[in-house]
């Protein structure tokens, strides 16, 4: 499956957004990496560059307009055109009930993972739209489709994220441009650990029985792993997906079955 196109990944440098850059890089595409870690964003750049195809850096705060515009000129300078935007970038949030979370915490989660792709969104349409073409994917999680305690700023962005979706594909088909979303369920690695970590302290469990719970809650009895995630944002970005829009396709090792 080549996909002999440019696209841009927020949150690249590593997790999910890494595994999507290569994954892509495999099928031919060139990458822009998004990302406020610049040691991140190295190591993924190498990583494209190993696979032979040519990857391009650009330190992005996603609550700044003026950083998203300068990743937009930046990737249309270095490649001339933007086929495939993935709305990788996200940040947890706090894992404490809704009186406990601050005004500090609740905006920052609301500006990164909601305003973030909007940006993205508004600055890559018009270039999508003259072109005819584009393919949009959004990183949601199943947390947008159920309650998740204890994660309220989280699991609003994510439930706005695919309204988010389905309402902007509705509105730009007519372009050839599909939007759709990707609902990982528990994604193992790094960040899910912390937020194991942070709800056994905030509930008085401990990990392991976390984890475990977390694992028994699918009936495959396992986490997700950044690569499940990665091969379907890929397809997404394919000709494979062209009469796909709209949708918010779960890959939780059948954690969420809606």
């Amino acid at each position: 499956m080549s996909l002999n196109s440019t696209a841009v990944v927020t949150g690249g440098g590593r997790g999910i957004g890494q595994a999507i850059c290569l994954e892509l890089a495999r099928s031919g595409s060139d990458v822009v990496i998004a990302d406020i870690n610049e040691e991140a964003m190295e190591e993924t750049k190498q990583l494209v560059e190993d696979e032979g195809q040519r990857a391009l850096t650009v330190e992005t705060d996603l609550q700044q307009l003026s950083d998203v515009k300068h990743t937009v000129d930046q990737a249309l300078e270095a490649f001339d055109s933007i086929e495939i935007l993935v709305n990788n970038a996200g940040i947890a949030g706090p894992t404490r009930y809704c009186e406990e979370i601050t005004q500090d915490e609740w905006e920052q989660t609301m500006n990164v993972n909601l305003r973030g792709p909007f940006y993205m969104c508004r600055e890559v349409l018009p270039i999508m739209k003259d072109q005819s073409y584009g393919r949009i994917v959004n990183i949601a999680s199943v947390s947008g489709k159920r309650p998740l305690e204890q994660r309220l700023p989280y699991a609003t962005t994510k439930m706005g994220l695919i309204g988010f979706t389905r309402t902007l594909a509705a509105e730009v088909g007519e372009h050839d441009i599909n939007v759709n979303a990707i609902c990982p369920g528990s994604v193992d690695g790094p960040r899910i650990t912390k937020v194991f970590e942070e709800k056994a302290n905030a509930t008085g469990q401990k990990y392991a029985d976390v984890r475990a719970a977390a694992e028994e809650a699918s009936p495959r009895g396992e986490l997700v792993s950044r690569e499940d995630v990665a091969k379907v944002a890929v397809f997404l970005s394919s000709s494979g997906s062209d009469r796909i829009t709209g949708q918010d396709i779960n890959v939780s090792a059948g954690k969420v079955m809606y």
